[in-house]
């Protein structure tokens, strides 16, 4: 059978009937077209079905042209076909406020009001179709049809927005009708008291029959989401091919480094039985929901009427990285971590989720516990963002009938022992919930200060913020960047780059604009200290304050309700003691982290039962009180590394307040430059002029409880330390690896700032013959590269025959351009895993010094010769590691000189701050 033929039988019993039933006619070659839009369509289907794939969702012009069709009363077009468009914009609409579901609602409202007529859809029909929309731009009308006089369709509108829970401020409009008398409002609001949108779904079975789909030892979310097809992740079957192109042990790719095992899927599901994905350890790395929604849409199911997007399916895992994890609750998954070196590809076996077992041929083979009763909750609502709106909605309906608490769900849980002490990341999330501190394995809801989009993820998270109906941000700041395609943009992304900062703007988020940098390194500028934020990127690690990151189905949840659920982890302590000694850097700070916790035990290389101490925990370091924020985020920020959900440092007062008075310039200075929304960067103004008048950060108790502790003595780590090929948690001093021979090197990514490539710069001008190596140089900011530029760096790099890349992600992501195939890299980006920056590449992760001396030796140098060159650095550091303060840059201050924050936002700021 094959891929094609498995995705029509697969689909022909669900809503998304449509392009199975279309696929299925062509393969048969039976039917013709009497329209001219199915005549194109039918070109399209044809497209994609030669690449094994259902066709796109319509966009607002193929809706209106369905429309059109329908509307053709001449008699040319025929029954069959008129049931064909009637189907299409029945099942192939996305729905929300996306554009195509403006157009559907549209006309259906007109219809449904009976301001037209047609031969197709009756009113109780168009009805019936607005409330399969989900929320958005169906709800006034269907909240308007229950007080309609005809009782039929005011009865069918009430039966659709019982289910219907992305009502938002609908809801007032039916609380308003219901108490005013009218028996339809009430009956809705009754169903949602009831809470019947829940319970009318099926409930986790006992038993569970799955094939595994196997994948030994480590996947990660380059794996199932591969850097280089960034660009298709918002097409969801097309991005999915390409989920572990690259071959592996067990894993058979239909064209190798182009195509997944997309017909080895087909072939087991010919079992009969859905796939559950199988892993050592699965998910580590970035956080891409599109990783899940590949996943997903090989062993996940339909969704009613959501053409492209499915739900449920089953991931089993040794151990699954939290974010991972957290996207697949989003998604309506049942997540599992549990042993799983007894279950190999293809094995059947049954899973009993309450029991918490699993069997093969009747033997169990693997036992576990779910983290909470409340998942069984999740996937029977189809996710966390459906249980969580739901439940609210149940909530308000109960007190506003004057009922007590519902007990029809789980309750999340809270923390059973008393409270000795907070850490400082409890103390930061208890702040963000109002109370003083919030203890592990406590579910909350913390307030999002701040939220981050970058522009791989940042179509996707458009969509899910189209599929909320969000039409206005709730968070205080929500900022939008373009550093993972601004320097080679397919087709595709120019596209995004012209309509996504609209898109942002018009909900009162925050643009950036192609070729501004990286989205670290702008968003931690615009961070209000102990706040909480989150990110579509899992380096969203703030410097100050604290970030959970998450895939862009939870991003566009916090951005559109201004808050996000937490199941509050646990916390590692690092505490640094000692001085730093010669030559030894930020970076190697970085990675004495996970070589510390390898020597203690803590930590293991090897993915079969892997330790993992950071796993789903929090790292809070302390013992560098008075790093600069810019030097913060290098260790924050490689907390993603260490699989970590967040991190904090312990900072003294005067860097974070040196730090916002230099941001509040950058800010003004961007208002006056265009940038928008401006009231948004004025409220955030506002809120960093407040917090300077009194400079206080939160401090961790001295009887917080930890679940490690990890010391570093600083005046014992006298040598670099690297993260080795491929992973980055593979820790080895220089001195173990000096010699290696080394043909590229990169020096950029968010883990750089200023002074690393004024230290390389002068490195390098050391040096007067060609480099032995290709070394590459992208700075994160257009502000650094113009500093650069300004004080003759760039002539130093040209002169060398360095490649100088436009400010942004450049090879970090491995999307853009990439090193030689099976090339040996030293680079300063984040991670390093199996073909991320390379086909085949071995790449080690060092700082920006190391990495400018190897350029100039071609091999890892010893630590004799590693010093010897940084003598030179640390002769004149001061002058090297010098930030950018922009209230010290003249162009800066005087467009800042000219911005006034008004007196509207200041009094918002201050309604926040309280």
């Amino acid at each position: 059978m094959t891929i094609l033929q498995t995705l029509i039988r697969r689909s022909s019993t669900s809503a998304n009937s449509t392009a199975a039933s279309l696929l299925r006619l062509k393969l048969q070659n039976q039917y013709r077209l009497s329209t001219t839009f199915l005549k194109a369509y039918d070109d399209h289907v044809q497209e994609r079905a030669q690449l094994g794939i259902v066709p796109k969702p319509l966009d607002k012009h193929q809706v209106a042209s369905v429309i059109e069709e329908l509307k053709d009363g001449s008699g040319s077009i025929s029954s069959e076909d008129k049931a064909t468009l009637k189907d299409l914009l029945t099942n192939r609409v996305p729905p929300g406020v996306d554009e195509a579901a403006y157009v559907k609602a549209s006309w259906l409202t007109e219809l449904a009001t009976g301001k037209q007529s047609s031969a197709e859809i009756s009113p109780k029909e168009a009805v019936k179709l607005l409330g399969t929309m989900q929320g958005g731009y169906n709800v006034a009308t269907l909240i308007d049809m229950l007080s309609n006089s005809d009782a039929e369709l005011a009865q069918e509108a009430a039966d659709a927005l019982k289910t219907t829970l992305l009502v938002f401020d609908g809801f007032y409009d039916v609380e308003k009708l219901a108490h005013g008398g009218n028996a339809y409002a009430m009956e809705v609001m009754q169903s949602w008291a009831d809470a019947e949108w829940f319970l009318s779904r099926p409930t986790v079975p006992e038993e569970i029959t799955v094939t595994c789909f196997k994948v030994t030892g480590e996947t990660n979310t380059d794996d199932l989401s591969p850097a280089p097809d960034a660009w298709s992740r918002p097409d969801i079957p097309l991005h999915a091919t390409a989920m572990l192109k690259n071959e592996r042990e067990g894993i058979v790719p239909d064209k190798p480094g182009e195509v997944g095992p997309v017909n080895q899927i087909a072939e087991l599901l010919s079992k009969g039985h859905p796939l559950a994905y199988v892993g050592d350890v699965v998910g580590t790395g970035s956080s891409r929901k599109s990783a899940t929604n590949s996943v997903l849409w090989y062993m996940g199911d339909d969704i009613d009427y959501v053409p492209n997007l499915k739900s449920g399916g089953v991931c089993v895992g040794g151990k699954i990285a939290p974010i991972f994890y957290n996207t697949m609750e989003d998604s309506g998954a049942l997540p599992l971590e549990m042993p799983v070196e007894e279950m190999k590809m293809g094995d059947v076996i049954t899973i009993m989720p309450y029991a918490g077992k699993a069997t093969k041929d009747g033997k169990v083979v693997s036992e576990f516990s779910v983290k909470s009763k409340v998942l069984f909750d999740e996937v029977r609502a189809g996710g966390r963002i459906p249980l969580i709106i739901g439940r609210g909605i149940t909530a308000k309906a109960r007190e506003s009938l004057g009922l007590p608490e519902t007990d029809v769900f789980e309750v999340p849980g809270g923390s059973e022992s008393q409270a000795k002490g907070y850490s400082l990341a409890q103390k930061m999330v208890g702040k963000a919930c109002g109370v003083e501190g919030i203890l592990p394995n406590t579910y909350c809801e913390p307030k999002m200060t701040t939220v981050g989009s970058q522009d791989t993820t940042g179509p996707m998270t458009r969509d899910e913020l189209r599929s909320l109906a969000c039409l206005g941000f709730s968070a205080d700041l929500v900022m939008q960047s373009f550093c993972h395609t601004s320097a080679y943009p397919k087709p595709v992304d120019v596209v995004t780059h012209a309509t996504l900062p609209d898109f942002i703007r018009t909900r009162g988020g925050v643009s950036l604009r192609p070729g501004d940098g990286i989205i670290h390194s702008w968003l931690n500028r615009m961070l209000i200290p102990d706040t909480v934020g989150t990110g579509g990127d899992s380096h969203t690690r703030f410097p100050v304050g604290i970030s959970f990151p998450a895939g862009s189905g939870l991003v566009a949840f916090a951005g559109a309700t201004g808050t996000m659920p937490l199941d509050m982890p646990e916390s590692v302590l690092v505490r640094f003691s000692g001085e730093m000694q010669p030559g030894v850097t930020l970076r190697d700070l970085v990675q004495a982290i996970p070589y510390y916790a390898k020597e203690e035990g803590l930590l293991t290389v090897e993915k079969a039962n892997k330790k993992n101490v950071f796993s789903g925990r929090i790292l809070e370091i302390e013992g560098l009180p008075d790093l600069k924020c810019e030097q913060a985020f290098e260790l924050s920020d490689a907390s993603a590394e260490r699989s970590a959900a967040g991190c904090t440092i312990q900072l003294n007062e005067e860097p974070v307040i040196e730090y916002l008075q230099s941001n509040i310039v950058m800010l003004k200075w961007m208002i006056a430059e265009g940038y928008g929304s401006a009231q948004t960067l004025e409220r955030r103004i506002a809120r960093m002029e407040q917090w300077l008048e009194n400079p206080v950060l939160m401090k961790a108790d001295k009887e917080a409880e930890y679940a490690a502790t990890i010391e570093i003595d600083l005046n014992e780590l006298k040598e670099p330390i690297l993260a080795c090929p491929n992973d980055p948690d593979d820790s080895k001093l220089l001195s173990e690896v000096a010699g290696t021979n080394i043909d590229e090197v990169f020096i950029g990514s968010c883990m750089t700032n200023i002074g690393h490539f004024r230290a390389a710069g002068k490195l390098i001008q050391q040096f007067q013959s060609p480099l032995p190596t290709k070394l590459w140089v992208a700075p994160p900011t257009k502000m650094d590269e113009a500093k650069l530029i300004e004080e003759g760096y760039y002539s130093i790099f040209g002169t060398a025959g360095a490649r100088t890349e436009m400010p942004g992600c450049s090879l970090c992501m491995g999307n853009q351009a990439r090193v030689a195939p099976k090339s040996t890299v030293i680079s300063t980006s984040t991670r390093n895993f199996p073909n991320r920056l390379g086909q085949g590449a071995d790449v080690f992760l060092g700082s920006a010094e190391l990495a400018a001396i190897t350029a100039i030796e071609g091999q890892l140098p010893t630590p004799e010769v590693y010093q010897s060159y940084m003598a030179k650095v640390n002769s004149d550091a001061a002058d090297t590691y010098r930030y950018l303060n922009f209230d010290e840059i003249t162009e800066f201050v005087d467009k800042a000189n000219s911005v006034e924050i008004s007196s509207e936002m200041m009094d918002a700021a201050k309604k926040l701050q309280n």
